[in-house]
């Protein structure tokens, strides 16, 4: 961990920034939106320049709201009909670590590619491929910890206890989970769920596909590489930052001569001793 009086608190340039949780954003959305827009989404820009994706058959939409109303920059609703309300959807705010909305943008694409039975496939408890369950599972793999059981939430947060998931049961406010962190699902970063630096919700129909991805993203062990001045005063106090050493140059042929002409001149075959541990002692001279 980096601090005031630690010599890389002078880190400059390209860090790796470990655990990935803390990386924070990149201030980017293209990679995000890049896996949507390969497939022939629809960008428009509204006058305040936030960015608008919608899908060919009306039924998935994104926005990246950098000049929103709150500091939700990314949601993506679903929908069974383009005129009624979303059946699900999820936010991301604006310092979620952009690597883990592009798992999801990626899964988002591939789901859509396969239709609506796979991106708007509901959750269902013992199914093979929808369970729950599932959603957690990369997270425990990687030694995520049940963390403060109580009532309706199960919990579970990362060995350092500065990232964690919750997943709510029971009945929940359809129209409070697509506008408040009060949904189904949320995943956070930071020194407590209620002073989160970064936070995501899903709400109780995201498809399990979506969010496992996230959470493959999240669990990875790999660290991510940021800009030493984009890292933000929380990952200074928290996270790890490994300057990146740049590669030495390849030699050029002028430095391979160089090279060969300070070398030594061998000597004659010659005069170079040859020895063996079987070969007896020398015989004195005779005396003179």
């Amino acid at each position: 961990m980096t601090s005031p009086s630690d010599p890389r608190h002078d880190i400059d340039g390209d860090v790796y920034v470990s655990p990935r949780h803390l990386a924070g954003s990149t201030f980017t959305g293209d990679p995000a939106l890049a896996p949507l827009l390969e497939l022939g989404w629809e960008l428009k820009h509204d006058e305040d320049g936030n960015i608008h994706v919608g899908a060919p058959d009306r039924r998935v939409r994104l926005g990246y709201l950098p000049e929103g109303e709150d500091d939700g920059l990314w949601r993506i609703n679903a929908y069974k009909d383009p005129f009624g309300p979303p059946t699900w959807g999820v936010c991301f705010n604006d310092h979620t670590p952009t690597e883990f909305v592009t798992a999801f943008t990626t899964a988002l694409a591939t789901a859509y590619e396969q239709g609506p039975d796979a991106y708007l496939a509901r959750p269902v408890a013992g199914s093979e491929e929808h369970d729950p369950f599932l959603i957690v599972v990369p997270l425990i793999q990687q030694g995520w910890v049940i963390d403060n059981p109580r009532w309706g939430v199960f919990a579970l947060q990362t060995p350092d206890g500065l990232a964690g998931l919750e997943w709510t049961t029971g009945d929940l406010d359809p129209a409070a989970e697509l506008t408040t962190r009060d949904a189904r699902w949320q995943l956070w970063a930071g020194e407590s769920i209620d002073r989160a630096v970064w936070y995501a919700t899903a709400s109780t129909d995201t498809p399990v596909a979506l969010l496992a991805a996230v959470n493959r993203c999240i669990a990875d062990p790999a660290p991510l590489i940021r800009w030493r001045h984009d890292t933000h005063s929380y990952i200074e106090g928290m996270a790890q930052l490994t300057p990146i050493l740049p590669s030495p140059p390849a030699p050029t042929p002028l430095d391979v001569r160089l090279a060969a002409s300070r070398r030594p001149a061998a000597l004659p075959a010659a005069s170079v001793p040859r020895w063996s541990t079987t070969s007896r002692p020398a015989l004195p001279g005779p005396r003179r």
